[in-house]
């Protein structure tokens, strides 16, 4: 009898047990990734105003942009292998801590020096937080469906992307104080994160903590080799996107209503979202084959936006590049989730975000410069045909592949 106790009581802890409270704990992780990721692009349809507050160039916007990703990815390599050894909590409590304090930068700035440190401050909150709560909700999946926690994660970071613009504009627009009450919501908004990550048991595995570089686990090389290079072009859409096209979209428009610079690029990431939870269960080489010619074309289309003076347009163009994105990105994660060793995956995962968010602050350093220059219809044009054609290279190299082996895994 004691020993048919121990193997039914084997059997109970090898296959995931789904109760209310795992359910629970799994989405409210998932909040807490949404929220961080929301306040870090809050500022976004606020930058035209404080170009014009503080007397700056776009160039000045894409550098404050980019500063912001020249800290979050040390972050990122240092507190994701940190978290595997000492346990998510310890990394998150102080990462949602120095959120709150990037909040507080922006809602007290006075001049450009308060935005470039706000956003550091925000560079390492998000970056010692993504790789430990993408992390943590493939362990916490209910099911132990990393798949699902991969499209959890990518639609959380997709909504809270395109969720902090619209949030900004509009409370910026309608309410008082619209350089301070944004910030004030997202401290509020933070505070039940905090006490999620505080009443979450840890789930690490014991391993020694050491600084890496970043580093691919052997037999990881194609997959990040592959996946990375499109996921980087799919993030440089959505950098240019974050910076530079609420402006982009306000000379369209001919309107300086904050909430609808807010509200293209919002568009932009909830067509990434929607992608990405139609997408679910498929392989993915089947999501970049798609995803490729998407951002392709919106590319393409935001391209002749500009040149005609096309709104029109231009909602296309974003809806295609979101999709595209979308794609590209669940694809990505997918495959980089499903590799990993168990014992490496906070690490493995930092190491790919290392690459989207450099596809986030790279690019849009040549594409400030060349709007300062030649101006800012020149600059996404060119940014356009180089990306466009950069996808097209990928899709070819892909199709030439061959299919990808990949266990097949068949929606809920």
């Amino acid at each position: 009898m004691r020993l048919a106790y121990a193997d039914t009581a084997r059997t109970d802890l090898l296959t995931p047990q789904p109760d209310s409270r795992g359910r629970w704990r799994f989405w409210a992780t998932a909040y807490t990734l949404l929220i961080l990721l929301t306040g870090t692009n809050l500022p976004t349809p606020l930058y035209r105003d404080y170009e014009q507050r503080f007397g700056f160039s776009p160039l000045v916007v894409t550098l404050i942009f980019a500063v912001y990703v020249a800290v979050l990815i040390p972050s990122l390599l240092v507190a994701g292998p940190l978290s595997d050894a000492i346990g998510r909590r310890r990394v998150l409590l102080p990462a949602t801590a120095l959120a709150v304090l990037g909040a507080l930068g922006f809602a007290l700035a006075t001049n450009v020096v308060w935005l470039f440190a706000a956003r550091i401050v925000q560079g390492i909150a998000l970056g010692a937080a993504s790789g430990a709560l993408t992390a943590a909700l493939a362990e916490l999946e209910p099911t132990g469906n990393r798949r699902r926690a991969a499209l959890v994660s990518t639609v959380a970071s997709a909504g809270g992307l395109g969720a902090g613009p619209l949030l900004g504009g509009v409370l910026a627009q309608y309410l008082p104080a619209p350089h301070v009450v944004p910030f004030v919501v997202e401290i509020a908004l933070l505070v039940p994160a905090a006490f999620i990550i505080a009443t979450t048991p840890e789930t690490r595995p014991n391993v020694r903590w050491r600084p890496r570089r970043p580093s691919i686990p052997a037999g990881m090389g194609p997959i990040f080799a592959f996946s990375g290079t499109v996921t980087f072009l799919g993030f440089a859409v959505v950098g240019v996107f974050l910076t530079l096209i609420p402006t982009y979209v306000t000379s369209l428009s001919r309107s300086h209503n904050l909430a609808v610079a807010g509200a293209a690029v919002a568009l932009l990431l909830a067509c990434s979202a929607l992608t990405q939870l139609a997408g679910y269960g498929k392989p993915a080489r089947t999501l970049e084959l798609s995803g490729l010619p998407l951002l392709a074309g919106g590319l393409v289309l935001l391209a002749i936006a500009g040149q005609i003076s096309s709104l029109a347009m231009l909602l296309a163009a974003t809806v295609a590049a979101g999709a595209g994105h979308g794609s590209v990105f669940l694809g990505g994660l997918t495959a980089i989730n499903h590799a990993a060793p168990v014992d490496r995956h906070a690490e493995v995962v930092s190491t790919f975000y290392v690459i989207a968010y450099l596809g986030v602050g790279l690019p849009v350093i040549g594409v400030g410069f060349l709007a300062t220059a030649a101006g800012l219809l020149t600059a996404v044009q060119w940014f356009s045909a180089v990306v466009a054609m950069s996808c097209a290279g990928m899709l070819i190299v892909l199709v030439r592949r061959g299919q990808r082996a990949e266990p097949s895994v068949p929606h809920p």
